[in-house]
């Protein structure tokens, strides 16, 4: 049974995202949390949201225990970019890539 949370167009580019993912990746919900209480990254906010996200889910549809509960997967993929542009010297411009990213986490039950 795979319990699933979505998160889209978070506006933190993805290789940052990435970084704090890695860290909860197969670890049961309570070490994950623990794991990003003491990160020190900007992601580690939407990424706990997200977490609790998915194990309100879990509670509520499949009525399953927070203790036995682990982070099966999760996935950051890349969304849309929004494209700007800084004036520079001498009337050029410069472009600025402000990227987005989806988070797919799927936790299980062990």
């Amino acid at each position: 049974m795979e319990i699933k949370a979505q998160l889209n167009y978070l506006r933190i580019a993805p290789r940052k995202v990435r970084v704090v993912a890695d860290t909860i990746r197969g670890k049961m919900v309570g070490e994950a949390e623990t794991a990003l209480k003491f990160l020190e990254r900007g992601a580690k906010t939407p990424i706990k949201k997200l977490l609790n996200s998915a194990v309100a889910n879990a509670r509520h549809n499949f009525s399953a225990e927070r203790d036995k509960l682990f982070v099966k997967s999760i996935r950051v993929d890349k969304g849309p970019t929004l494209k700007r542009f800084m004036p520079r010297a001498r009337g050029s411009a410069s472009p600025i890539n402000k990227r987005t990213s989806h988070i797919t986490i799927i936790l299980d039950i062990k």
